[in-house]
């Protein structure tokens, strides 16, 4: 778990930094305009039956058809065919357990889960289970005999509970029950794409999910939010009260630790290691591949050896940018071949022991004969590259670049980094025509904000020679006067 958490929010954007010994592990990126639809509850209607493919698309209200496999489906009796249970008009209440990603539309289920801080209620299920992450025998069975079955559903026990008291379960236990009655009350009055049951945002998910008590600090820049979250936490982790503070400080959250820069690294494709190696990461929609290089490394012995080395220290950074960069799917990682057995199989050993940390669920094969170990990791949101970036219009759909949203978030900080360090009476914000039209269309009031809290006005200037990622700040000043 993280020892410390740093959360960076504005009116349209949160962000939120997990780090452990001062290194940035994962980032959490959710904006007003794409908010995720991970665990949302939807009245939907079947709008097309896929008899081949055992599936339904399933109008939710979305721009895309969400799909929904017949494995998915809850249903009393067994069948191979999705006609036997579905059919085209039908209405049904779904759940969202993927989100949508790239072009491929939501998928559902209708096996409901409801979280809490330590417990998942299943009402399909009356099963009471342990997480497989508590490995302990002796907690597991102290879990198991605090909850009895409950003709409502039943109960996994989340990794949050290790240690948890009986009225801690308790209590989580009668919130859920409330929550349920509220999904099946509005399930009644509800229509065809009314969201039924919404999933709590980012603020406050990442008191459930990404806290745990070992946890030193949640550092919140905004004063509302951390006030949201200590009310939240005084209701259902009181022991986390103290440790959630406002940050003041005029220096940018994000620039602790270099989060602000280790974000810009996890975008780029090439990633150095200490010894002069460097590892290639490419990301497709069907697959990730991880290229290990030598690169300047030479070592100063036997080269298998040399290539051992450089493959140890690259799984230690393939496992921190695979949680960091929130690669899903399949993953192929070449490492550089080695010949000697007894190497291989500690590598392996090593790897998996260093994506234990991960909490997405992580499989990992042998190392083939051509020194291939292919894993894979469970994709439930976006990677931090699709959330970040777009497909690049210059190369024929074969990279990416920040898209205009980044841009314009990352020019506003910038904004904000240089008026703490520089007395300018105002700024002149130069970028490409779609930055500057998108500012003033999109985020006006964000700009009308910044510029209320500076106390200093921002001009923004088309520049078309700059392409879609390149933009400069000067002082207003310099830049009129030279005019």
């Amino acid at each position: 778990m993280a020892e410390e958490i740093l959360i960076n929010s504005t009116s349209r954007e949160v962000r939120v930094a997990l780090l452990e010994s001062g290194a940035l592990q994962e980032v959490h990126i959710e904006r007003k305009e794409h908010r995720g639809l991970l665990g949302n509850i939807y009245k939907g209607k079947i709008s097309r039956l896929l008899v081949g493919l055992q599936a339904a698309f399933v109008d939710i209200g979305l721009e895309r058809g969400a799909f929904l496999h017949l494995h998915d489906v809850r249903t009393q009796k067994k069948t191979d065919d999705i006609r036997d249970v579905l059919t085209t008009g039908q209405e049904i209440l779904v759940q969202v357990y993927k989100n949508p990603l790239g072009s491929k539309g939501a998928r559902l289920t209708t096996h409901f889960t409801i979280p809490s801080r330590y417990l998942v209620f299943t009402p399909d299920s009356l099963q009471i289970s342990v997480s497989q992450k508590i490995n302990d025998e002796k907690e597991r069975e102290r879990l198991l005999e605090m909850v009895t079955v409950d003709p409502r559903g039943g109960y996994i026990f989340r990794t949050a509970a290790t240690g948890a008291l009986k009225e801690d379960i308790d209590l989580d236990k009668a919130f859920l029950a409330n929550v349920w009655n509220d999904v099946l009350e509005r399930s009644k009055a509800a229509k065809v794409g009314d969201v039924v049951y919404e999933e709590i945002p980012i603020i406050l998910r990442v008191l459930r999910d990404l806290v745990s008590y070992s946890i030193e600090k949640i550092r919140v820049d905004d004063a509302a939010v951390a006030r949201d979250m200590q009310t939240f936490a005084a209701r259902y982790l009181p022991k986390l009260m103290d440790r959630i503070e406002f940050y003041e400080d005029a220096r940018p959250i994000f620039d602790i630790y270099s989060v602000e820069d280790e974000i810009q690294k996890a975008l780029q494709r090439k990633v150095y290691l200490k010894s002069g190696g460097y590892l290639i990461f490419d990301q497709t929609e069907a697959m990730t591949t991880i290229d290990v290089n030598t690169g300047s490394y030479l070592g100063h012995g036997i080269i298998e050896e040399t290539i051992f080395k450089t493959n140890l220290e690259a799984l230690e950074v393939i496992a921190r940018q695979v949680r960091l960069r929130n690669l899903g799917g399949i993953i192929i990682i070449d490492f550089i071949d080695m010949s000697d057995l007894a190497h291989k199989t500690h590598l392996l050993q090593l790897l998996n022991k260093a994506l234990a940390k991960d909490n997405a669920r992580i499989e990992i094969s042998e190392i083939s004969s051509l020194g291939l170990v292919q894993m894979t990791r469970k994709r439930t949101r976006e990677s931090l590259e699709h959330i970040l970036c777009v497909t690049c219009p210059l190369c024929k759909k074969r990279g990416s670049i920040k898209s205009i949203e980044t841009v314009c978030y990352e020019i506003f900080r910038e904004i904000q980094r240089i008026a703490e360090n520089y007395a300018w009476t105002g700024f002149l914000v130069l970028a490409s025509d779609l930055v500057i039209e998108s500012i003033l269309e999109n985020e006006a009031a964000m700009l009308s904000e910044l510029e209320t809290s500076l106390g200093r006005p921002i001009k923004l200037q088309v520049e078309n020679s700059y392409m879609q990622e390149h933009y400069d700040i000067l002082p207003m000043s310099e830049r009129m006067g030279s005019a």
